[in-house]
């Protein structure tokens, strides 16, 4: 007969991370690919149930980071990810509630986003969306906590340089022989912690919707 403790266990684990898995795959690989990678890590979590640690969520996130790079082509998560991006720049761009000025700066720092490395897009949003310490997002990406904010450092700047290039660029479509550009200042929601630091001139956009599928452990 089959031990109900682990079940018990695993249906616990899937139902408080299970979101936070699939937000963290769709912003690596997008929805596309998300559900399968979800799928896999969590047979890993059932296969390793008793090698957990606590808290799980960094494992299980590193064990996502792992899948993703492990069983798709760069290529395919690029193409992916892309798209998911797209989609994200295009809700905002739908956004009834936010007034124009909002909207644009968020399509500003999302376009940004898209344009800097996987690696650089990892370190900002582990903290800003996903919600884990620096500690438990250097664990993630394998570092230590010291290199982690050495490398976070490193990619904020490059965001900010990637947010003041895209705006000035729109600046001088929207205004014919014009070269400067306002600072680019989106709200940083309630509840979520700035990509850039808090002297930076700007904000984190609203994480995106991650939307979950309604799945049910049986």
């Amino acid at each position: 007969m089959t031990d109900p403790e682990p079940i018990e266990r695993f249906q616990a684990l899937y139902t408080r991370h299970h979101g936070q898995v699939y937000a963290y795959a769709v912003s690596r690989a997008g929805h596309q690919l998300a559900d399968e990678v979800v799928s896999e890590v969590f047979l890993i979590a059932w296969r390793r149930l008793a090698e957990l640690p606590a808290p799980p969520l960094p494992w299980l996130l590193g064990v996502t980071r792992n899948v993703i790079i492990g069983q798709f082509r760069a290529s395919a998560r690029q193409q992916s990810l892309t798209a998911e991006l797209r989609a994200w720049v295009s809700e905002a761009e739908l956004s009834a509630a936010d007034i124009a000025d909002e909207v644009s700066e968020r399509i500003c720092v999302l376009d940004a986003l898209a344009r800097l490395p996987d690696a650089d897009r990892e370190l900002l949003t582990l903290v800003a969306w996903h919600g884990l310490t620096p500690r438990e997002a250097a664990q993630v990406v394998g570092c230590s906590t010291a290199t982690y904010f050495v490398r976070l450092h490193r990619a904020r700047r490059r965001l900010e340089r990637a947010m003041s290039g895209g705006q000035a660029d729109k600046d001088r479509v929207g205004a014919p022989g014009g070269t400067g550009h306002r600072p680019v200042t989106p709200p940083t929601p309630p509840g979520h912690r700035s990509l850039l630091p808090d002297h930076a001139a700007g904000q984190t956009p609203p994480r995106p919707a991650f939307t979950q599928p309604k799945e049910h452990v049986t």
